[in-house]
């Protein structure tokens, strides 16, 4: 596949594609890698590195289209290139304003299959944004910007032809996206799954975390799993209000990255910035949760049973289980409490199981989990 990848500066997306590359690579595979702003400055001896965004506009432009020109070259004829991701943006937020950062005539040429938003934690992507830059930017600044990247990258995906092959992807904190990068790219035709379970209202139940967490890893390996798990700001919010209400001015959060470029020590994160864009934040879990289950074949929700006996059932996780059957997704259910579920989980779900394993072996009759090849474990 010929994968156009995106997403806001700070991602770090050069290092976590290379991952990516390696990873095929070690399986006797390869995925092509071309990354613009790389290729930019090659165009460009006289700009200092990460300066490039301060150039005016019109040049701006003419280096941009002289890089889309050379990786058309090299990635034609199609046929011989299979497997090509090109490392861009959708869009600038930067000194000059808001601005695009591709040309529809080239982006055409370059036939594309897939678009990948990729997207992180907003204090991770703020802290890697200040450390590379000289910037001045808000965390709410760069919700902005992960919006619009998404937005415009959905958008550019419908024109391209796309619109089922739009994808947001997560870099991953708690599960290796840079396997479900290198399916989606190498195994387009795996199931894609969203896995659904509670979350805030178990943090303090490790018993039951692990539950979830052998869930997840499970639905992982077997399929291109979008775990909403994937980007936790909620945490970071309600850390926040912690704080706030304690007096404290500042919380630390973990660093993430690929090579270490964020820094192995806790990042120093204002409260005052994290509670001024806690409606971004519950907005967007809303509509990014929704749309990776639109991306999504089916739901795979696991209720576990709370240690008073009661039913791990979220509103969240409801509301994610009826969206789904309301989209036409295949709905499955492991329900582990001993009280039986009700007609809103029997009726819109297309099976219930009892456990993790009864589901896998079902999915596995029916040839739903596929046989790895040379790209797979």
């Amino acid at each position: 596949m010929r994968a156009v990848v995106t997403g806001q500066i700070g991602m770090d997306k050069k290092a976590y594609l290379r991952a990516v590359g390696d990873r095929a690579g070690e399986r006797g595979g390869r995925i092509e890698l071309f990354n613009v702003g790389d290729i930019m400055y090659g165009e460009a001896p006289d700009v200092r590195p990460g300066r490039i965004l301060d150039l005016p506009l019109s040049r701006l432009s003419s280096l941009r289209r002289a890089a889309f020109k050379d990786i058309i070259a090299a990635t034609l004829p199609v046929e011989e290139h299979p497997n090509v991701i090109v490392n861009t943006h959708a869009t600038f937020r930067w000194r000059h304003g808001l601005f695009s950062a591709f040309d529809f005539d080239q982006m055409s040429r370059l036939r594309p299959d897939m678009f990948i938003c990729l997207v992180d934690n907003v204090e991770v992507v703020h802290h890697r944004l200040h450390a590379e830059h000289i910037i001045d930017a808000t965390l709410k600044d760069c919700m902005v910007w992960r919006e619009e990247e998404i937005l415009a990258t959905e958008l550019l995906a419908q024109a391209m032809g796309c619109h089922n092959r739009f994808y947001i992807l997560s870099r991953g904190r708690q599960s290796d996206t840079v396997e479900t990068c290198v399916r989606l790219v190498t195994r387009p035709e795996m199931r894609k799954v969203y896995p659904s379970f509670p979350m805030s209202h178990v943090v303090d139940m490790p018993e039951v975390l692990a539950e979830i967490d052998h869930f997840r890893a499970e639905l992982a390996r077997h399929f291109i799993a979008f775990d909403p798990a994937d980007v936790d700001e909620k945490l970071l919010l309600d850390r926040a209000l912690e704080a706030a209400r304690e007096g404290r001015d500042w919380i630390e959060a973990a660093p993430h990255s690929f090579g270490g470029r964020a820094g192995s020590d806790p990042l120093r994160v204002s409260v005052r910035e994290v509670l001024d864009i806690a409606g971004d934040i519950d907005g967007q879990i809303y509509m990014r949760d929704f749309k990776l289950i639109d991306q999504s074949d089916m739901i795979c929700s696991l209720i576990p049973e709370l240690p008073n006996g009661t039913p791990g059932l979220s509103s969240g996780v409801e509301r994610e289980l009826q969206h789904a059957f309301e989209h036409t997704k295949e709905v499955y259910v492991i329900w582990k409490p001993k009280k039986n579920p009700s007609p809103f989980i029997t009726e819109t779900a297309t099976r219930i199981f009892g456990s993790v394993d009864d589901a896998l072996t079902y999915f596995d009759e029916r040839g739903m989990i596929p046989m790895m090849n040379l790209f797979g474990h």
